[in-house]
């Protein structure tokens, strides 16, 4: 697991945004969704948490990494910030969607990632959402994730290669996925909310 200090890392997107670079990418593709609740699992120094918040959306951001969850607190004491493994979170809630932006599984270790998968599903409500995003070619693949995914009880519902929801094309080294847990009334039929219109694979 690689550590890193939070308040250098949050530097840098202070850095963008100065230079007026979109920041929030992950925060208003989530908004798409129309969440009242969102869990940001592996929430680095809180940057979309903190994004979504500001958007009227109530959060809670989790982070292994002291460092970052200590810039979090910094910024954005009022919110709701647990320093916490997510692979074996319990929260005691259930979310509309938990997003796993900033290449999340890649910093787990391998024989943790289907527990990652698993405990991100165990924190979504009846018809939430899993959003994913995290480049490819680096040792774990959509297949590999897809199928923790349907270990996990989630189906696919939709895959960009951005955050600005542009159509995924196999081949590409960056996917944002969209899983979704069945509602209660629609078992085992996931459901298509996001606004963006980008088509699903």
């Amino acid at each position: 697991m690689q550590h890193l200090d939070g308040r250098s890392y949050q530097a840098r997107f202070d850095t963008l945004a100065a230079a007026g670079e979109d920041v929030h990418g992950e925060a208003s593709f989530v908004m798409g969704l129309a969440p009242a609740d969102v869990l940001d699992a592996g929430c680095g120094t809180g940057r979309v948490a903190i994004e979504l918040a500001r958007r009227g959306v109530r959060v809670a951001g989790v982070d292994v990494d002291a460092s970052m969850i200590a810039e979090a607190r910094r910024l954005a004491p009022e919110l709701d910030w647990a320093h916490a493994d997510v692979a074996g979170l319990d929260l005691g809630r259930r979310f509309d969607v938990v997003l796993m932006a900033g290449n999340v599984p890649l910093f787990c270790h391998p024989e943790h990632r289907g527990a990652l998968v698993a405990s991100c599903a165990r924190h979504l409500c009846a018809g939430g959402a899993l959003v994913s995003g995290f480049q490819l070619g680096r040792g774990y693949g959509l297949e590999d994730y897809d199928a923790a995914c349907r270990d996990a009880g989630l189906g696919l519902e939709a895959r960009y290669s951005t955050w600005d929801g542009r159509a995924f094309a196999p081949g590409g080294d960056y996917a944002v996925s969209v899983h979704r847990r069945p509602s209660a009334r629609e078992p085992g039929a996931p459901r298509s909310r996001h606004r963006t219109g980008a088509s699903s694979t």
